[in-house]
């Protein structure tokens, strides 16, 4: 009875591994025939439907990836790659739609904002080993930004949600579409926008509603008044950490998640699948994403816990571990050139509309 018990546990847990996970053997990729088999069975997979023209299109493109994606597995990388969601788009078409927020270009046309002007972490001598925000109970569930270049603003939120649990002992998600919709002065929803400039709004504001209450749409919308005058989570500013400095990262995410602009656009990091990315990319700022740990694998590689907004099937369940301390003071991919964080003094919180579902919390 135990051994058909543990059986059917095992079979549970390989068709819950397959329900989260493609993979494909070397023999799938030998006729073309066997190719468009593939490509029928990964659209299944990701339940993606397309016009046969379209189908078409898309299949040349999913082959260039799957070559690329079976070529650099073979190597002997510290990361995997993987055919996810993205594996029928270009490297282009991935670029505009999901690494679009234009941080550098947003930095470069407003200049960045200062926060308070201080660091209040500068001071601080000694920083745990590894931290995992996670484990602490500060940070809520992957979320997908689709296609809406408001990484932004999902950054932001994770860094408010964070202080907000550290400060009250309560998680509770936040309305990224509060940020779309309604903080279109500086930043311009959907087309890209700055942390520095969302944390300003949210404290001119009074705070942030709930996801709950103000929904994601993963679209520009009207800002909707009325709850937007509902702030259930506040702060009281924001701090900027010194830029191309990992050391001065290091001490701001052992005290809280971060908010930091990376380069995401190249190809591995579009089919990132597993272990500490160390490949190339640049500083071209392209994507907000946050910090959210730190850590040391066995073989002695140092990486960051970075949360990401294209949903829990993209990568490890949602984050990336990016390789830390590098030679380049700006960091892997420009991780340590724009960070940023949000100043919570107390545990007081606006009294905003009614507790959101036990879901949310």
């Amino acid at each position: 009875m135990a051994m058909k018990f543990l059986l059917v546990a095992l079979s549970l847990a390989l068709l819950l591994g397959l329900g989260k996970s493609f993979d494909f053997l070397e023999e799938e990729l030998e006729t073309e025939e066997r190719f468009w088999d593939l490509y029928e069975r990964w659209r299944s997979h990701h339940t993606l439907s397309r016009n046969l023209d379209e189908k078409h299109k898309r299949f040349n493109v999913f082959k260039e990836n799957v070559r690329h994606v079976h070529e650099f597995n073979k190597k002997d990388k510290p990361y995997k790659l993987k055919l996810n969601k993205f594996a029928d788009m270009t490297n282009h078409e991935f670029k505009v739609v999901y690494a679009g927020s234009k941080v550098k270009h947003h930095s470069m046309l407003r200049g960045s904002p200062q926060g308070n002007g201080t660091f209040m972490y500068e001071k601080v001598n000694k920083v745990p080993t590894s931290i995992d925000w996670r484990k602490k109970g500060a940070v809520t569930d992957v979320k997908d930004q689709g296609q809406c270049g408001s990484c932004w603003a999902f950054s932001t939120v994770v860094g408010v949600e964070g202080i907000n649990q550290i400060k009250t002992s309560k998680l509770v998600s936040l309305s990224e579409q509060e940020l779309v919709d309604c903080d279109t002065k500086e930043n311009q929803g959907c087309n890209g926008g700055l942390m520095d400039y969302a944390y300003k709004f949210i404290k001119q504001k009074g705070g942030l509603n709930t996801e709950g209450n103000y929904p994601y749409t993963a679209e520009d919308g009207t800002c909707d008044a009325s709850k937007e005058n509902s702030p259930v989570v506040s702060i009281d500013g924001h701090e900027n950490v010194p830029a191309n400095d990992e050391d001065a990262l290091l001490k701001a995410v052992a005290n809280q998640p971060v908010s930091v602009g990376i380069d995401a656009g190249g190809s591995d990091f579009q089919f990132y699948s597993e272990g500490v990315f160390s490949g190339d990319c640049g500083t071209e700022l392209d994507h907000g994403v946050a910090i959210v740990g730190y850590g040391t694998t066995l073989d002695g590689t140092k990486y960051w816990t970075v949360k990401n907004s294209w949903g829990p099937e993209w990568g490890e369940k949602g984050y990336i571990r990016m390789q830390r301390g590098i030679s380049a003071k700006e960091g892997l991919c420009g991780i340590a050139m724009q960070a940023s964080y949000p100043i919570k003094t107390s545990s007081n919180n606006p009294k905003g509309p009614p507790s959101p579902p036990k879901d949310e919390l």
